[in-house]
């Protein structure tokens, strides 16, 4: 229960429907999800071991505001992962995982002429997410996931941005293109490419929408 729980609010979280600095309260919770408060207690707790809400003594929790520096932190290890990864299953190919790969670019395709910018960005986490799969180490796709998580909460505001979804798309092309030809330099230039785009991106949506990053609640503007 408390892990249905967990990945129910979670995946809110990450979506943005409990935005940065929204207020996570139990009692609706669950209502919510038809539980007692003792699941919710656990999953909150859990949460806040990965960083992803803030339990205050006396004030409540909430859900957490986006940090660069764990972002940066968490882009850098996600780099180094995926670049490894996406040499071996270069050199390691084979033609199922090549079938299975081309498949999730088919699907990136169509989710993107109907516009689908939430079916895409699950596509896209399954393409890398297959990566890390296809190099047959056990425990790489939740270490991975673990490290991003900060990442991958501010990458769904970045994909709505008209052509995002598009570039995205050319640039997954590019690495299948040069895992397809076990051109193992070229998968890793397409890859270092693809994630670098990502950095400039957050910074410039910090600019835009400093709220979500500011630790410090914003003055309200009706206040005397």
């Amino acid at each position: 229960m408390s892990q249905r729980v967990y990945i129910s609010v979670k995946e809110a979280i990450l979506a943005l429907h409990f935005p940065p600095g929204a207020n996570l309260r139990k009692a609706p919770i669950c209502e919510r999800l038809g539980v007692s408060r003792a699941p919710v207690t656990e999953a909150i707790a859990r949460l806040a071991a990965e960083g992803l809400v803030d339990v205050v003594p006396q004030s409540g929790t909430h859900v957490s505001y986006f940090s660069m520096s764990e972002i940066r932190e968490g882009a850098f290890l996600r780099e180094a992962l995926e670049l490894a990864a996406v040499s071996k299953v270069t050199r390691d190919l084979t033609e199922e995982q090549r079938k299975i790969l081309s498949r999730n670019m088919r699907l990136q395709k169509l989710l993107i002429e109907d516009e689908d910018i939430s079916g895409f960005y699950q596509a896209d986490e399954e393409f890398h997410g297959l990566l890390m799969e296809f190099t047959g180490f056990r425990r790489l796709a939740d270490v991975a996931q673990t490290v991003s998580l900060q990442v991958s909460r501010a990458r769904i505001l970045l994909l709505p941005a008209p052509g995002r979804a598009a570039e995205t798309l050319a640039e997954h092309q590019a690495i299948f293109d040069a895992i397809s030809a076990q051109d193992e330099q070229g998968a890793r230039d397409a890859m270092r490419l693809h994630l670098g785009q990502l950095m400039p991106r957050i910074e410039q949506l910090e600019q835009r929408k400093p709220h979500l990053f500011n630790l410090t609640p914003q003055p309200n503007s009706e206040a005397g």
